[in-house]
């Protein structure tokens, strides 16, 4: 059976999330203020949203990006957010039906396209707030195993449905 037939939300825990990219243009670049600007808006509004339970902290998400002792490569132009919700609807919600779509919608404005994984998922359980460290492996091995119960992409939530429809525009 497909794992996107069997992948569901196990009891007694939250979904975590980690996006990644890498800027076109370095953050005070007039062609990413939009995006630096709007930077505010989207994780308030992620805040305020239903379901949202946990986002890493501004300073400690910049350290992870950008110092050599981070966990993210230290590249400059990288923006990322790490996060935890109460579950896939409450994020797939947030991501495609609040302000975030509109900053999605030009993704290919601010973002170096070049990259294809960007984007992991993962079970944490309640209360716990994952580490840059973990977030980083969990991506990686989705990107080196592909989908599994370790780490995933919408594709592989039978609860997730608004990304085929909405991802695209």
């Amino acid at each position: 059976m497909p794992l996107s037939e069997v992948m569901q939300q196990p009891y007694g825990h939250h979904l975590a999330e980690l996006n990644l990219g890498i800027l076109k243009y370095d953050w005070d670049d007039p062609r990413v203020q939009d995006f630096v600007n709007g930077l505010e808006l989207v994780n308030s509004a992620a805040k305020r949203s239903a379901g949202f339970v946990w986002m890493m902290d501004p300073d400690e998400m910049e350290f992870e990006q950008t110092h050599a002792d981070g966990n993210m490569g230290a590249n400059p132009r990288m923006a990322s957010t790490l996060s935890v919700w109460e579950s896939v609807a409450r994020l797939e919600h947030f991501v495609w039906n609040t302000v975030h779509k509109r900053f999605y919608d030009r993704k290919g404005e601010w973002y170096d396209m070049g990259a294809a994984l960007r984007f992991a998922m993962w079970w944490v359980p309640i209360g716990h707030q994952p580490t840059m460290a973990e977030a980083m492996a969990r991506f990686r091995h989705l990107e080196t195993h592909g989908p599994t119960d370790h780490a995933f992409g919408w594709g592989h939530m039978k609860a997730a449905q608004l990304w085929k429809t909405k991802a695209c525009g």
